[in-house]
């Protein structure tokens, strides 16, 4: 079970980090062992987890959210101008006929 009141570092960087109640602040170690649980309550609960080593912080484990999927086809609609034709002759003379 959890120590409601961490001691040392650990309590000083969860202090700084989380919001009561949000989220929770982890070791390296503890992470390593607990690895698959946390990822199953991050996805679960919708929280997040910081992972710290020597007290710092080092990682953050947050819920994916999947972009929306944006079609290619008609995404450039509306950004092409015309100018006329432009392979058709124009009327100077050119260099190169001479």
């Amino acid at each position: 079970m959890d120590d409601p009141k961490p001691k040392g570092r650990t309590r000083k960087v969860r202090e700084a980090l989380s919001v009561p109640g949000e989220g929770e602040v982890v070791s390296a170690a503890d992470f390593k062992t607990r690895c698959l649980q946390l990822m199953d309550r991050v996805q679960q609960e919708r929280t997040e987890v910081v992972v710290t080593r020597y007290g710092r912080p080092v990682a953050k484990l947050v819920p994916y959210e999947p972009a929306e999927s944006v079609s290619p086809f008609g995404a450039l609609r509306g950004t092409v101008t015309y100018h006329g034709d432009v392979v058709a002759p124009v009327d100077e003379a050119w260099e190169a006929d001479a």
